[in-house]
């Protein structure tokens, strides 16, 4: 996406940049040279600068998104052999991966997968970890576990199996295939799929779009979904409660006003 003139950033060694501009925030991996493959230090840094949007009033949508031409080819193989060879490290390497997901999952806010080039692996896993996920005509998607010996992790399968179903799933992840981005459309991996020269602007309108909505909507109908997801055919008590607390809401009042007058609302609550 092209930074704004006013846009904040906040970088760091770690090969992930942080960019605010207005409601919304871009999560860049910034290590393009090879293919934005996410490091170590990439996986580690990710929650922080999660946490930091999610604390950050002004900002109500999240853009996850590679620099230049990929998304992410997927975890950096070339540190295996030190950081994830003997057992205990195959489980704190997973644990920092799983962290990663997990900020992103519980973010309260929506975030959005901009993917372009190669989205593989590792790259995939953030993917799915967002709440949506729009791709260009050039996309390609795929979980190459099995090419490495690798078993993909209950936390990331349970996302794969959530967006394209079980029987996709395990073609996927028995048979390392790439698929390309009109394919992984019918799949469900991604819920858009654009001309390469309009991503940008498509992923950048339908963020402001997001932004333009009640807050309060948004979030909620976020927190249900995940319920839903996650097996539940029953409000819990949250679930129950957020429809209440929305028609107490200065946004419902705002919402219903607007609607009467003819006119765009203008939402607060953040």
């Amino acid at each position: 996406m092209t930074q704004h003139s006013g846009a904040t950033e906040f970088g760091s060694d770690s090969g992930v940049r942080l960019l605010r501009n207005h409601g919304l925030a871009e999560l860049v991996l910034d290590r393009a040279a090879k293919r934005n493959a996410l490091s170590y230090e990439m996986w580690s840094a990710i929650p922080h600068l999660v946490a930091q949007v999610e604390a950050d009033n002004a900002v109500s949508v999240l853009i996850v998104r590679g620099a230049g031409d990929h998304f992410s080819a997927g975890a950096d193989i070339s540190e295996f052999e030190a950081r994830r060879t003997r057992p205990d490290d195959v489980v704190h390497y997973g644990e920092i991966v799983e962290q990663a997901e997990k900020s992103l999952l519980g973010m309260h806010k929506p975030s959005m997968a901009m993917i372009s080039g190669y989205c593989l692996g590792g790259g995939c896993e953030l993917a799915l970890a967002c709440d949506m996920r729009v791709a260009s005509a050039d996309a390609i998607l795929g979980i190459t576990a099995a090419r490495l010996g690798i078993v993909y992790s209950f936390l990331s399968t349970y996302r794969l199996v959530a967006a394209a179903g079980a029987s996709y799933a395990k073609y996927m992840l028995t048979t390392g295939a790439h698929i390309p981005a009109e394919e992984a459309l019918r799949a469900r991996l991604v819920d858009r799929m654009v001309d390469t020269s309009d991503l940008a602007t498509t992923v950048e309108d339908l963020a402001l779009r997001i932004d333009r909505q009640s807050q309060v909507s948004v979030r909620a109908a976020l927190s249900i979904i995940e319920k839903i997801i996650d097996g539940a055919t029953s409000p819990d008590l949250e679930a129950a409660r957020l429809p209440l607390d929305a028609a107490r809401s200065a946004d419902y009042r705002e919402g219903v006003q607007a609607f009467l007058a003819k006119r765009r609302p203008r939402f607060t609550d953040r």
